[in-house]
């Protein structure tokens, strides 16, 4: 993070940290622990408004389509940059003055949470489901508010040194709630009653409300100032504009939501209003469920709905006004600064948090995979779900010592190259069968891999960041990285059938079915007869798939080594003016 004159603990980019933060000590840190309460915090809400809520709608008795529609009280959680602007530039009355910025808005958030919860326990679906929805959609936005906040806390409160034992201990506790949260309540409900269940649940937000009163307070918040002095004042006009700058961000919110979601009803609510028929509605849902066609459609409307949001925060051309001026500073002067400190490098940078776990995404036939080369669901459920999860912690830990051992950039290179090689072992894995002890290696060498991973992103996305726009930054790269992997994943069942078609019929991949001349009998027999080849076709199939998303995965290696050699240089370059002007290393943390 950009305030190295914060601390003399900060790491150049790609330089080593200080050896007291070497190894396994940065674990034994208050703020690192209070992480672990944080992430508790932040996944708590998410599940039990996404997937928990869903089983006692069900037992209530509403149809499949109103529980899925209840989904959608989680679109916040995907459009947490539109309002991120806001966090970073509003105080909390009188308790920002006590706690801090980050820390008196992440109190508000879970108090909200905690009232939503409990005000959901006290409820019947059945009789009184409008109160339980708008109770749902009040914990997913203060839930998402909460998940900004927290993560600008996590991101200020430690050097770069610490992001990667922070991002660990987040992902940990993040973890342990989602186990609490899809376990917990239905055990609960089925001893006493859903009402108790959710009434605990709420109890259980304490852990975080105690991270936020035991944290360390973070640095000094700057909020950026905007400057408007010189813009006559029109106060009728001003709001007129407001009202119509507003509308129109509320509305590509509703498009880019559809279209990161995955679901058609925001997008039809939106053209509802303007008169969109039934029949017009039925053609945009099936539309937007079509494979691989409605992918396309929704990654277009993540890209419209983004650029309907930068014109409503752009200024009137030729005519300035205060409103244009503030949404212009609000959400263009992030982006700006980052690409001012980043100078030649920001937009590799961009492309690769997009890239960097696209080996990882595409892998989104698995559960098929698994199941044509003959395991049994509980077999499933016992690996992926018991020992993953434990090889997956694994992971997170050994990224999160990574960071404070080797440096970020060091760590990022290397998570870059786990993704696609640990896709090696599924290819292996397909030409062993249902073998349970290769499941199991298989299994873990993943997890581990994407544990690691997914904590050198998280670390090295926060090191981007600089004070005064955190929120804004992270929550803009944390909402668009997983863009790219959606649009590419739509591919991966074709790719399976194509292949395994091509080696069926004696094409450049007929060589691989000779790895499969032994399988145990019936494995991927299911699989084969759906697709119309045989077997030991299908099984090349998969190979070859799998060799793809090495290959995907080859674009973010390449991309990791070209971003770190120039960040170093840049920071080296830095460094040597630093050295020249000493009045600019203390000014480097200040706002640009």
């Amino acid at each position: 993070m950009t305030d190295k004159a914060s601390s003399s603990a900060a790491v150049p980019a790609g330089g080593k940290p200080a050896s007291r933060f070497g190894g396994l000590a940065v674990y034994g840190e208050r703020r690192v622990f209070i992480m672990l309460l944080l992430g508790f915090s932040a996944g708590l809400p998410n599940l039990l408004i996404f997937d928990t809520l869903s089983a006692w709608l069900r037992e209530s008795g509403l149809s499949l389509a109103m529980i899925g529609f209840f989904a959608l009280a989680t679109l916040s959680y995907s459009l947490k940059f539109v309002w991120a602007p806001l966090i970073d530039r509003t105080h909390i009355p009188l308790l920002t003055k006590y706690l801090g910025h980050r820390r008196s808005w992440m109190l508000v958030t879970q108090a909200v949470v905690i009232f939503g919860l409990w005000s959901i326990s006290g409820l019947n679906p059945a009789t009184a489901l409008p109160q339980v929805a708008m109770f749902a959609v009040l914990v997913g936005f203060f839930g998402a508010t909460q998940d900004i906040v927290i993560d600008a806390w996590r991101i200020e409160a430690a050097d770069d040194a610490r992001h990667g034992a922070m991002a660990a201990s987040y992902q940990l506790g993040y973890r342990v709630a989602q186990i609490v949260a899809g376990a917990v309540p239905l055990v609960l409900a089925d001893l006493y009653n859903w009402n108790l269940s959710y009434a605990v649940m709420a109890a259980l937000m304490g852990f975080g409300v105690a991270g936020v009163l035991f944290a360390p307070r973070e640095k000094a918040h700057v909020i950026r100032p905007i400057p408007v002095t010189g813009i006559p004042s029109r106060p009728r006009l001003e709001v007129l504009e407001w009202i119509a700058r507003l509308v129109v961000i509320i509305a590509a919110a509703m498009v880019v939501g559809s279209g990161l979601t995955a679901q058609a009803d925001p997008l039809n609510g939106l053209l509802g209003l303007f008169g969109l028929s039934a029949e017009g509605k039925a053609a945009i849902t099936q539309a937007w469920a079509a494979k691989p066609g409605g992918v396309y459609l929704q990654v277009l409307a993540v890209f419209g709905g983004l650029a309907l949001m930068v014109l409503a925060c752009w200024p009137i051309p030729g005519v300035k006004t205060r409103p244009g001026t503030y949404l212009a500073g609000s959400f263009g002067a992030p982006l700006a600064d980052f690409y001012k400190r980043f100078a030649g490098v920001a937009t590799l940078i961009l492309a690769l948090i997009c890239v960097y776990r696209l080996a990882d995404f595409v892998l989104n036939i698995m559960n098929p995979f698994y199941l044509d080369l003959g395991f049994s669901k509980t077999e499933l459920a016992e690996v992926r779900k018991v020992f993953g999860v434990v090889m997956t912690s694994l992971g997170i830990f050994v990224g999160g010592w990574s960071v404070a051992r080797l440096g970020l950039i060091r760590t990022m290179v290397i998570g870059a190259f786990m993704s696609p090689v640990s896709n090696l072992v599924f290819a292996w894995l397909a030409t062993q069968g249902p073998s349970l002890s290769a499941l199991t290696v298989a299994i873990g060498v993943d997890n581990v891999a994407t544990g690691y991973a997914g904590t050198a992103l998280i670390a090295y996305m926060s090191s981007l960041t600089s004070i005064g726009f955190t929120a804004t930054q992270y929550a803009l790269f944390s909402s668009l990285y997983a863009l790219p992997g959606k649009l590419i994943a739509s591919q991966s069942g074709r790719i399976v059938e194509a292949a395994a078609r091509a080696a069926e019929g004696g094409g450049p991949f007929a060589g691989l079915r000779g790895l499969f001349a032994r399988l145990p009998e019936g494995s991927l027999a299911t699989g084969a007869a759906t697709s119309g080849v045989s077997p030991a076709a299908l099984g090349a199939g998969y190979v070859v798939f799998f060799l793809y998303s090495v290959v995907i995965g080859l674009f973010a290696i390449v991309l990791a080594f070209v971003v770190a050699g120039k960040q170093t240089a840049l920071e080296a370059s830095r460094k040597a003016e630093e050295d020249v002007d000493p009045a600019i290393a203390a000014t480097e943390g200040q706002p640009s």
